[in-house]
């Protein structure tokens, strides 16, 4: 009774995060966001409270790494959304990837770059291209993450809508360039009376748009938490909470809007948070994608085992049970005893062959693992094994595991049924193929039942599953040649 309560609650249905789990399980990234938004929150009550000198410095060459360093993390995490694009075609992955390239482009091409360029001159930069071209960004941000996860796009539609945005932005960029001397400046820095502090004095619109900016980011943190939330995803998660803090970016600019200027304030710092925020969530990502990698290779060494003592050890154990049956009516028949008996060797050769598999290295090359097994089947069935084996020949996976089965099955034959004396094996590279000679017996090879057929079946099986083409030859007294190798 008890293992039946126990099968019982086994299949029954576990409740899903969202039924039964405690807010700080089930809620993970809003609780990292909303933290975040603490913290954030308690920084900028300081600045706004305490006088901001002692938060801004004049710092050019710094802000040229700041911004250089946040184009980088941006790119590098573009070309992981990229992945994820190029395997599930979603439209929020797109929009994500297109907004890291246009936050890229503003901070490096339109603000690193030009800044290291003019360091020392007396030369005004204009920042509204810059500007624009950010807004733009943050715009797709909020845009992707207001997007459905299962909406998907087409790769063509995805290679026009990414040319018409390098057009815009390009545009916005030409046109900063070339109306640079009739626009006014974005931000004007000068000191204050007492010529301790530094004022900035931003442009109506750079405000405007500092206030927008914060509200969209405010708005993709809140619906970048509830879709990790929904769906565990760990990039999407420090996403959300670098947008927190990206939010509070823009708050701080309102209230020293030193993002056009030489000075470095807290709201620099703020918007490096969230591109170390995504860092932190495409390093997450990465390792959870090896990892998985990692449990799909034991998942299927374990189904390839399960399949190799499937079609080795136990059918051999069902004939060997289906002739004992057979041998305890006719007490008297010899020929079940030989058959059981060759069942018996040849479950024992497969029980060896799975031993060996668990037992040897992953990382060796697939010519020494033939070696070794070669060397290993001759000593015990004491025959002279001649082997050719190009050091570089390549066979990683399934196909060394066939063509490693394919070898040993055909040396096996060439003992038991050919009573061979020598064997010679040969591995070449280019192209890659396995080729098994013996000076046995041989046999017809257009007659049926002839000796080792089941081998030869499983042999042919193992080659078509690696998409090679096995062809045997034999003629009797003249031994066999077997041969793998692709068309």
């Amino acid at each position: 009774m008890a293992a039946t309560e126990r099968a019982a609650v086994a299949r029954r249905p576990r409740p899903s995060p969202r039924e039964g789990s405690p807010p700080a399980v089930r809620r993970p990234a809003a609780v990292l966001a909303v933290r975040t938004a603490v913290v954030a929150a308690v920084l900028t009550v300081a600045v706004a409270v305490l006088p901001f000198v002692g938060f801004a410095y004049r710092a050019p060459a710094l802000h040229v790494m700041l911004e250089t360093t946040n184009a980088v993390v941006a790119l590098l995490v573009l070309y992981l959304v990229f992945g994820r694009f190029a395997q599930h075609g979603r439209l929020q992955e797109l929009l994500l990837m297109l907004a890291l390239g246009v936050v890229a482009v503003a901070n490096l091409v339109l603000t690193a770059v030009p800044e290291a360029l003019t360091r020392g001159r007396d030369e005004e930069l204009s920042h509204w291209a810059p500007l624009t071209v950010r807004l733009l960004g943050t715009v797709l941000l909020a845009g992707a993450a207001w997007t459905p996860v299962r909406r998907r796009v087409g790769r063509r539609t995805a290679t026009l809508v990414t040319v018409a945005l390098l057009v815009v932005v390009g545009t916005a960029a030409g046109t900063g360039a070339v109306f640079a001397d009739h626009l006014p400046p974005a931000v004007d820095p000068f000191l204050t009376a007492d010529g301790t502090r530094p004022s900035l004095v931003a442009h109506p619109l750079v405000l405007v748009t500092q206030g927008l900016g914060a509200l969209l980011y405010a708005l993709a943190a809140l619906a970048f938490a509830r879709q990790a939330d929904r769906t565990g995803d760990a990039l999407v998660r420090w996403v959300a909470a670098g947008c927190v803090l990206a939010s509070a970016s823009r708050v701080h600019y309102l209230l020293f809007p030193s993002l056009y200027s030489d000075y470095v304030y807290t709201g620099d710092l703020l918007r490096l948070g969230f591109y170390v925020f995504m860092l932190v969530g495409a390093a997450q990502e990465i390792t959870s994608f090896w990892q998985a990698r990692s449990r799909s290779a034991v998942l299927e060494d374990r189904r390839r085992l399960a399949r190799d003592l499937h079609d080795g050890v136990v059918q051999e154990l069902s004939y060997i049970s289906a002739q004992s049956r057979r041998l305890t009516a006719d007490p008297g028949n010899t020929v079940a005893v030989a058959r059981i008996a060759a069942a018996a060797g040849r479950a024992v050769e497969e029980s060896r062959r799975a031993l060996a598999a668990l037992t040897r290295a992953g990382d060796e090359p697939f010519p020494v693992v033939l070696q070794q097994a070669l060397d290993e089947l001759a000593g015990r069935h004491d025959v002279a094994v001649v082997a050719a084996l190009d050091p570089d020949a390549e066979a990683d996976g399934p196909m060394s595991e066939a063509l490693l089965r394919i070898a040993t099955e055909a040396l096996h034959n060439a003992v038991r049924h050919g009573r061979a004396s020598r064997v010679d094996v040969r591995l070449e590279a280019v192209p890659l193929s396995l080729t098994v000679q013996d000076d046995g017996t041989g046999f017809d090879a257009e007659a049926s039942g002839r000796p080792g057929s089941f081998g030869l079946t499983s042999m042919r099986e193992r080659a078509e599953g690696i998409g090679a083409v096995l062809s045997v030859g034999s003629t009797p007294g003249e031994g066999t040649t077997v041969r793998v190798g692709w068309v």
